[in-house]
């Protein structure tokens, strides 16, 4: 099931998700459902807090059939940091530079329930980091240094590839 993605300023985007005590199969077809709703908007993540699900849920698939189902993550180590270009679901047509952590280790559940932990490095981990901040309340336009208009969005990255 797709659901109708929660645009910028509503209130939900701004609070801090709640914890999933269990994993239950109502969690399994969420999540199926939020990736079924991201990859329906061309979007490489999304957390449950966009599609109005207080829930501390979010999927992120930055690679083809590399698919990340994070339950309860939890950012426990970050490495070097760098400034690149964000987008969101939430906020369309809204794009700007965001200083992050280079690399992360993240500690998550996975739709097993099973403890699992990754360290990302670049996009992925720019990608765990935007989606971790949503379950926490934060959108990354807080977070912007330069703005960047839409009309010259691929005019910034082609300058700024070798960055």
């Amino acid at each position: 099931m797709r659901y109708p993605i929660i645009l910028h300023p509503d209130e939900r985007l701004n609070k801090v998700t709640e914890p999933i005590e269990y994993v239950t199969d109502e969690i399994v077809t969420l999540l199926d459902d939020m990736y079924e709703t991201m990859i329906a908007h061309d979007g490489i993540g999304i957390a449950a807090p966009q599609i109005g699900k207080n829930l501390r849920i979010a999927v992120i698939e930055v690679e083809e059939n590399d698919r990340f189902d994070l339950i309860n993550p939890e950012i426990i180590e970050r490495k070097g940091t760098s400034i690149d270009v964000e987008g969101c679901l939430s906020i369309p047509e809204t794009y700007g530079t965001v200083k992050r952590a280079d690399e992360v280790t993240v500690r998550y559940y996975d739709r097993e329930g099973s403890e699992m932990e990754v360290t990302a490095y670049g996009y992925l981990a720019r990608a765990f980091q935007h989606e971790i901040d949503h379950l926490d309340g934060k959108l990354f336009i807080d977070q912007i240094i330069e703005k960047i208009a839409p009309e010259d969005l691929e005019r910034y990255m082609e300058e700024h590839i070798d960055d």
